[in-house]
């Protein structure tokens, strides 16, 4: 295969020069750019996103995601608030950060109806509160750990974007914030943000 015959997409239709950006991606603060970037549409590549696009769902809420990751939470997961016909959803954001920004992303549940999990790095936890209902059907949980501390996650995490970024997400807090009311698409979301940049403060 000729140089200028070598594929410029993965499987997923995600350009690989996008990719390569993420292997230069060392810090928290680095990874959360580059996820804001995929949000305003600067970038077709996401580590674990096997699509060149995000779903049409996060398209109300990908302005203030990427706030939410120039601002301390390189985030993993998230929906929108949803009621309609027998389906539900409650609004929630999942992603790793800082001890300082977990600490003040936890207090919102001191202080407002908001829901924080927090998992400390390496804790391993199994909860499972429902945050998606279809009928009477539970389609999505929150509350179990995501921190890649097992062998095969952060070699995936490796493979996606670089072996700095994997090991540091393994040292890093996990958090999901839910809202418990079901539908509800106006609270957190700037809660979390506030939160965010009350940890950003001296």
């Amino acid at each position: 295969m000729k140089p200028e015959e070598l594929p410029s997409q993965d499987q997923y239709g995600r350009l690989l020069e996008d990719r390569g950006v993420w292997r230069q991606a060392t810090t928290l603060e680095a990874a959360g750019e580059l996820t804001a970037r995929w949000l305003e549409g600067g970038s077709s590549y996401q580590p674990g996103h096997l699509a060149a696009e995000f779903d049409d769902e996060t398209k109300p809420i990908a302005k203030v995601l990427a706030e939410l990751n120039r601002n301390g939470l390189f985030t993993k997961e998230s929906q929108p608030g949803i009621r309609a016909g027998g389906a539900a959803q409650r609004e929630y954001v999942t992603g790793f950060c800082s001890a300082a920004a977990a600490h003040h992303l936890l207090a919102l549940s001191a202080r407002t109806d908001l829901v924080t999990v927090a998992h400390a790095p390496g804790e391993a936890s199994n909860a499972a509160i429902p945050v998606t209902i279809a009928g009477t059907e539970i389609t999505t949980v929150l509350g179990s750990s995501e921190n890649p501390v097992e062998e095969a996650q952060i070699r995936d995490w490796a493979e996606e974007t670089n072996d700095s970024l994997a090991l540091l997400l393994a040292d890093s807090w996990y958090v999901e914030i839910l809202d418990p009311v079901w539908g509800r698409n106006d609270v957190l979301l700037p809660a979390v943000l506030q939160a965010l940049k009350g940890a950003e403060q001296p």
